[in-house]
C-alpha cells in the first residue's frame, strides 16, 4: 500500500476520485433531503400522501429516464463535463425548492433535482474505470456507493435539526450552497483521464446510439446486472428517500428521534457492507449473482418478520431490518461490476446507465404504490394506520418476485454465454480449470 501511494498517478487518481465521490455524496444528500421533511412538506403544501409521493416519484422518474441519455452523453463528452453540469443543476434546483411556496413550484424543483442527480453517478464510475487498474476497480466501486450514501446521513438528523431550527427556506438554501463548492472542485481538480483533462467520444447520431445500446443490452451480463440492481436496491431507497420516517413513526409507533436513528443505522450498514462486498466481488467473480440472491432472500425474511409481527415490532427487530435492508444498497453495485465485465470501456457508461435504471425504476414503482395504497387504506388523509402501512409495504413482494425470476434466468444465460465465447475466463472464474 505504501508503494502504491508513492506512485504519482495513483495519488492523482485518489484526488480525482475523492472529488467525484464527494460530489456524488452531495447528490445523494440532495436526493434524500426530503426523507425527513415528508411531514413538514405535507403541512407546507397541504398535500395528501399520494401528492407527497409525487415529489419522489417524479424525482426518481427523471433520474431513471435520464440514465441512458446521461450514459450516452458521458461516452460522447466525458464524465467531467457532464458531472459539472449536473452539480450546477442540483444547486439551482435545491435553491428553487427552498423558496417554493406552492405545490407546482416545488414539483418543478424536485424534477430538476432528479435531473442533476442523474448526471453524477455514471460519471463517477467512468472516472474509476479510467483512473484505476482492473484489480482495484471492484473494491473502489464498492467503496464509492457506501461513501455516497453518507449523504443520506446528512439528510437525516442534520436536516431534521435545520428544518426545526432555521426553517424550510434557510435549510434548503444552505443545502444548495454545498453543490456550488462541489462544482468549483470538479472544474479545477477533475480530469477525464490521466493524460487528458477532457475526452470526447464518437459523435452522437441515431445510428451510433442504436448500435451502442443494442450491443450493451444484447449481452446477458448487462441484463443480469440490470435485474440484480432492480431487485436489491428499491427497499433501502424507498425507506431512505421518503417512506422510512413515516413508516417507523406512524406504522411502528417509534419516536421521531428513534426513527432518525434507524435511518442513520441503515446508512452505516451501507458504509460497512460496501468494502466487504467489494472484496467478495473481486475474489469470487463467478458467485456475484449468488451473493445477490442470498441478500435478497435475507431482506425478504427481515421484512416478513417486521410486517407480520403481532403489534409493533420490537426495537431490536427494526434495527435488524434496517441493517439487512441497508446491505441491499451496496449489493446493487454488483450489477455495475457485471456490466463492467460484459462491455468494452467505449460503451461502459451506456451499459451503466441501462443497469442503473433497474433499481430506480423499481424504487419509483414502489414509492408510488405505497402512497396510493396508504391513501386507499387510511380513513382520512394523513391518518395512516399500522395496518395501512403493513398493506402498503407488502407490495415489495411483487417486485422481489419479478426480480428473482429474472436474475435466475439471466445468470444462466450469462454463464452459458461466457462458457461458449470465453472458455478460459469461464474456467478461471468458475474454478473449473480441471475440465
Amino acid at each position: 500500500m505504501n508503494q502504491a501511494f508513492r506512485d504519482p498517478r495513483y495519488r492523482a487518481a485518489l484526488v480525482v476520485w475523492g472529488v467525484a465521490v464527494t460530489t456524488y455524496l452531495l447528490a445523494v444528500f440532495h436526493r434524500s433531503s426530503l426523507a425527513v421533511a415528508g411531514l413538514a412538506a405535507s403541512e407546507r403544501f397541504d398535500i395528501s400522501a399520494a401528492q407527497l409521493a409525487t415529489f419522489t416519484m417524479l424525482q426518481l422518474l427523471v433520474y431513471a429516464a435520464m440514465q441512458i441519455p446521461v450514459g450516452l452523453l458521458v461516452d460522447r463528452f466525458g464524465p467531467r463535463a457532464v458531472m459539472l453540469t449536473g452539480t450546477i443543476v442540483l444547486a439551482l434546483a435545491q435553491a428553487g425548492f427552498a423558496v417554493a411556496d406552492t405545490y407546482p413550484m416545488a414539483i418543478v424543483a424536485r424534477v430538476f433535482v432528479g435531473l442533476g442527480d442523474a448526471m453524477t453517478f455514471v460519471c463517477v464510475l467512468r472516472l474509476i474505470n479510467s483512473w484505476f487498474s482492473p484489480r482495484r476497480i471492484p473494491i473502489i466501486t464498492q467503496i464509492t456507493g457506501p461513501i455516497g450514501q453518507i449523504g443520506a446521513i446528512a439528510a437525516a438528523a442534520p436536516m431534521t435539526w435545520a428544518l426545526g431550527t432555521i426553517g424550510w427556506t434557510s435549510a434548503y438554501l444552505v443545502a444548495a450552497s454545498t453543490s456550488v463548492v462541489a462544482a468549483v472542485a470538479v472544474l479545477v481538480l477533475v480530469r477525464d483521464e490521466p493524460a487528458r483533462r477532457s475526452v470526447r467520444g464518437v459523435e452522437l447520431s441515431w445510428t451510433n446510439i442504436r448500435t451502442s445500446l443494442a450491443a450493451s443490452w444484447a449481452h446477458p451480463g448487462t441484463r443480469l446486472g440490470f435485474w440484480c440492481h432492480f431487485t436489491t436496491q428499491f427497499s433501502s431507497t424507498c425507506l431512505g428517500l421518503l417512506w422510512g420516517f413515516p413508516f417507523f413513526v406512524r406504522g411502528e409507533h417509534t419516536s421521531e428521534a428513534f426513527a432518525n436513528v434507524l435511518l442513520t443505522i441503515m446508512v452505516v450498514a451501507v458504509v460497512v457492507a460496501g468494502p466487504l462486498l467489494g472484496w467478495f466481488v473481486g475474489a469470487y467473480q463467478w458467485h456475484r449473482s449468488s451473493l445477490v440472491l442470498a441478500i435478497v432472500w435475507a431482506i425478504m425474511a427481515a421484512w416478513s418478520l417486521v410486517l407480520f409481527w403481532p403489534g409493533s415490532a420490537p426495537s431490536w427487530l427494526l434495527i435488524l431490518l434496517v441493517v439487512v435492508v441497508g446491505v441491499g444498497g451496496p449489493a446493487s453495485m454488483i450489477g455495475f461490476d457485471l456490466g463492467r465485465t460484459s462491455n468494452p470501456i467505449e460503451r461502459l457508461a451506456s451499459a451503466t446507465g441501462i443497469i442503473n435504471q433497474g433499481g430506480f425504476t423499481a424504487s419509483l414503482i414502489l414509492v408510488v404504490a405505497i402512497g396510493v395504497i396508504l391513501d386507499l387504506a387510511s380513513p382520512a388523509s394523513g391518518t395512516y394506520t399500522p395496518e395501512a402501512f403493513t398493506l402498503a409495504m407488502s407490495f415489495q413482494y411483487v417486485l422481489w418476485g419479478i426480480g428473482l425470476i429474472q436474475i435466475w434466468r439471466y445468470r444462466h444465460k450469462a454463464r452459458n454465454f461466457l462458457r461458449a465465447d470465453y472458455p478460459e475466463q469461464w474456467k478461471r472464474w468458475s474454478g473449473r480449470d480441471w475440465d
